[in-house]
């Protein structure tokens, strides 16, 4: 069961939602009418929907196949010719759907897509800011085409650019015969970043305003990169949407039995599970130059399984490119100083409560009191008196809750007081997306007397419209989605989420009050103000209890 969880998790949105190349806006066919422009590796013809032209299927590295498998990315090849970016790359290898019997997507995977509005711009800004997004997936799943991005580029005038990164064992494997090779995702990510340095001007983009934004895994890549010293002048501001340099989970929380969850690993262990895998895989023989032999000799298939990659989701530190954890890094203040805007969802965990409780209900006290043991042993009955379940609809949504507040918004804001702590000058934001009736993503499950509310995710079709839900947004939610866009665009263009006309965002400032004000974005008169989601979410509470 916990197998099939993860990959479901892992695979919500990366399966489903359309292809940047594939807007509302019909179908796309550029031929030889298209748009051209000269990257720094040749020619590339991109596909033109009227207000923005997406150039998709770009190569920022070579393809980390044979013997580049786990290895840093390595320069792509320059081509002759124009080559037609008119189609998304495949996505890197994914873990397998439960039941599933073929390896989806592919090694020769390190591309990225970029999206630019078609009109020249304003001789006063003569380029525009760029925004480089990481997608989610658990470091597991997901891909750079999944997210339509004409919206943030057309609405908030910007050049949007969409990352594959390498994923599971592909992307984040350790064996000693490595070394302290850095994780291979993060740097396929920072290699992209590059990329974007070298050619975002050939684009309309200002290579010296670039914001790097990404949601759950994407946000954690984010917190790395800010805390990774060869990420230094990569990019200007960070946007991290839920996910942040101290975000956990308990024992438990993805269903009985499953263990705690620390998005980042020693190198060490990373090692050992490469020494384990190795001896899987029937690669134990002579030194470690031919067990690496024998492991880039496997078959993709052979290394795509649910159990090895999920073995090696998550990155390594302690090698040149996070010498130590990104959480230990910002509480002592080595991290990049630049604008940072982050935030959560009003109901993060229902998400992962809500895809659980078919096999795993919450239906009695003694169910509610179980996992609340597993989770927090001693301090289980501080935490009860806290939550009761009789302060709730049901003892699941009790349960979600918890979770919400434990690891997600209550983590998040410490990362901002982190932030506050060590760079009382840098600009710093926060929010909490709070829409109680977004629209479902495609995919959850169904469960009676458990609404998802704005839970883990579900500010995705806001910000990439459109996006598979269950229904449409409404007008009220189109406008919050307008809003949205504008605050996350004018934050790239300036640092500052403040847009004309919109209401005013306060500054976070957890350091200097027992309040602090996050934007709460919800549709409707009223739905956008600032609120104390510290008190809220009880974060005192989280703050004094043993981790």
């Amino acid at each position: 069961m916990l197998s099939a969880l993860i990959c479901v998790l892992a695979l919500l949105t990366a399966t489903a939602a359309p292809a940047t190349g594939a807007p509302s806006g019909g179908p796309h066919s550029a031929g030889r009418g298209g748009t051209v422009v000269r990257t720094d590796h040749g020619l590339a013809r991109g596909v033109p929907h009227g207000s923005y032209t997406t150039f998709e299927g770009l190569p920022y590295a070579a393809p980390p196949t044979g013997p580049l498998r786990w290895r840093a990315p390595a320069p792509a090849a320059a081509w002759h010719g124009v080559r037609d970016a008119t189609t998304a790359a495949q996505r890197c290898v994914q873990m397998p759907a439960p039941g599933a019997g073929a390896v989806v997507g592919s090694e020769d995977c390190l591309y990225l897509n970029v999206t630019t509005p078609a009109t020249t711009p304003e001789p006063a800004r003569e380029k525009r800011p760029v925004l480089v997004w990481l997608h989610g997936g658990a470091f597991l799943g997901g891909s750079g085409g999944d997210y339509d991005t004409g919206r943030l580029a057309v609405r908030g005038d910007t050049v949007v650019v969409t990352v594959n990164y390498r994923l599971g064992i592909f992307g984040y494997f350790g064996h000693p015969g490595l070394g302290s090779a850095p994780p291979f995702g993060l740097a396929d990510q920072q290699a992209a970043l590059r990329w974007v340095r070298a050619n975002a001007a050939r684009f309309g983009g200002d290579p010296g305003n670039v914001t790097l934004f990404g949601e759950s895994a994407g946000a954690l890549g984010i917190c790395a990169h800010l805390t990774s010293p060869t990420a230094a002048g990569l990019f200007q501001r960070a946007l991290l949407q839920s996910g942040s340099c101290f975000m956990s989970f308990p024992r438990g929380a993805l269903g009985p039995g499953t263990p705690a969850y620390e998005p980042f690993a020693p190198q060490r262990d990373v090692q050992t599970a490469g020494v384990e895998a190795a001896r899987q895989l029937g690669c134990t023989a002579g030194d470690g130059d031919a067990v690496l032999a024998c492991l880039r000799g496997q078959g993709t298939e052979r290394l795509a399984t649910a159990p090895l990659m999920q073995s090696f989701n998550r990155p390594a530190f302690g090698n040149g490119l996070l010498p130590v954890a990104p959480d230990r890094a910002l509480a002592a203040g080595r991290f990049h100083r630049m604008p940072v805007l982050l935030g959560t969802n009003h109901d993060e965990m229902r998400m992962f409560v809500g895809l659980s409780l078919a096999a795993f209900p919450v239906l009695t006290e003694d169910d509610y009191r179980a996992r609340l043991v597993e989770a927090f042993g001693p301090s289980a009955a501080a935490v009860e008196a806290r939550y009761p379940a009789a302060h709730h609809p049901t003892r699941a949504l009790a349960w979600a809750a918890v979770l919400t507040d434990r690891s997600l918004t209550c983590t998040t804001l410490a990362a901002g007081r982190a932030v506050a702590a060590h760079a009382p000058g840098v600009p710093l934001y926060g929010y909490r997306f709070s829409d109680p009736d977004a629209p479902v993503l495609s995919g959850l499950p169904a469960s009676p007397g458990f609404p998802y509310g704005a839970a883990h995710g579900f500010e995705m079709p806001f910000l990439f419209p459109p996006f598979p839900t269950e229904r449409p947004l409404t007008d009220e939610q189109r406008a919050l989605s307008d809003r949205m866009v504008d605050y996350w665009t004018h934050f790239a263009r300036t640092g500052d989420p403040n847009a004309p006309g919109a209401p005013v965002w306060p500054v976070l400032r957890p350091a200097s009050s027992h309040a602090p004000s996050v934007q709460s974005l919800a549709p409707g008169p009223g739905g956008i103000r600032p609120v104390d989601a510290a008190s809220a979410h009880h974060c005192s509470f989280w703050d004094r209890l043993p981790r």
